[in-house]
Order: C-alpha cells, then structure tokens, then sequence
C-alpha cells in the first residue's frame, strides 16, 4: 500500500487519474523532444542507449506520459489506470 505522503506523489491525479496507459516501446512525443521522464519518479526513457535509460514503459495513447514498469504498479489502484 502507498503512503499518502509517498515522495513521487506532486498532483498527477490532476491529469493521470482514470486514464487508460498502454505498454509501449518509447517513442518521442514530438521532433523536439529527446527524452521523457516517469511521471513519478522521474526515470528517463529515451530512444537512444545510454546509462539507466528506459526504452519502454507505460504511456498515455498520445505518447505525452510516461510512467515506469515500477511506479505503474506502485500506483495503478490509486489511480485507476485502464490499460
């Protein structure tokens, strides 16, 4: 069971809860962009190889969230994640 005052928590509720997350490779939002980070804990999930790089994850169907293996399981009854 998370803790309410769990440090990865900072409001995503305000636009993570309820949504469906889908497993995915990672794949850049836009042109400009060259990595995300987990929505909670902030790991990096990048395309390119690099150290403690994430190259899948959890992802809103848009591609503009992401959230780790290990936080997507942290947190999925909290925040009702279809998937």
């Amino acid at each position: 069971m998370i803790e309410p005052n769990d440090w990865r928590l900072q409001g995503q509720e305000e636009y993570l809860l309820g949504v469906r997350l889908v497993w995915k490779k990672y794949t850049r939002y836009s042109e400009n962009w060259d990595h995300d980070h987990c929505e909670f804990c902030y790991a990096i999930f990048m395309e390119e190889e690099g150290p403690n790089v994430l190259h899948e994850g959890f992802a809103t169907e848009d591609n503009y969230r992401w959230v780790c293996q290990a936080c997507y399981h942290d947190f999925k009854e909290m925040f009702k994640w279809k998937s």
